[in-house]
């Protein structure tokens, strides 16, 4: 797996400063963005995050690479709607050579390596059977299995990333995609220090609000704390 980030606004925090500050100013965004001070910023930020008032932060947005990801999980990646998607296309992209395919260590650990890897070389070798006999790869890709390797580049604007993350950043969302969502606060944590210092899952700013269904281990200091077998099924 690799998360790439490819681009974001420039100077984000600043961006959705101005934005905010615009609000209630008689000069232009322009002009805001130019003359605010350090201090003036990081301010109305506090007051943004705080009042939760996060329209501003739709201002700012960030572009990533995500590649060697499995169909599984960006099936689940595309469910966040306020967010821009470009996937590599198994219609128009055949496969000469058998792709590669995304193995849980659930697989691994359960020795049903052999099982899995019997399936995956059966499905594309029926893909292959179907190219090769003229059907188009439209339609020989409905054989092609939820393992099989994807890349796929997503935008999405910072408020709609601080939901990402409180979701899919937590101990309980889906091994792979909760492992794609980690790098990319990772990624983008320096560039916004203020905005993101408490981004992921809920635990963080407080209270589990996953209930009864806690997996007991919290956040500490912004960063995801070791599971135990049991926490990661």
């Amino acid at each position: 797996m690799e998360v790439e980030l490819l681009y974001h606004t420039p100077d984000p925090q600043r961006a959705v400063a101005s934005a905010a500050r615009l609000c209630y100013a008689p000069v232009g965004a322009k002009e805001l963005m130019e003359t605010m001070t350090d201090a003036q910023v990081e301010h109305l930020l506090g007051t943004i995050l705080g009042s939760g008032h996060f329209s501003t932060l739709e201002h700012a947005s960030y572009t990533f690479a995500i590649d060697g990801v499995s169909r599984a999980m960006t099936h689940q990646l595309v469910r966040h709607r306020l967010a821009s998607f470009n996937q590599q296309s198994q219609r128009y992209v055949t496969f000469e050579e058998e792709p590669s395919w995304v193995i849980p260590e659930s697989v691994k650990k359960a020795g049903a390596l052999d099982v899995f890897k019997k399936a995956t070389d059966a499905a594309f070798e029926g893909y292959r059977a179907l190219v090769e006999a003229g059907v188009p790869a439209e339609d020989a890709r409905y054989l092609l299995p939820n393992a099989c390797e994807s890349k796929i580049v997503v935008t999405m604007n910072i408020r709609e990333l601080l939901h990402f993350f409180s979701l899919r950043c937590c101990n309980r969302a889906q091994w792979e995609i909760r492992e794609v969502a980690i790098r990319m606060l990772e990624l983008v944590r320096p560039t916004a220090p203020i905005i993101f210092a408490n981004a992921g899952p809920g635990c963080v700013r407080g209270k589990c609000p996953e209930g009864k269904m806690t997996c007991g281990h919290p956040w500490k200091d912004g960063k995801p704390t070791p599971l135990d077998e049991e926490a990661g099924k």
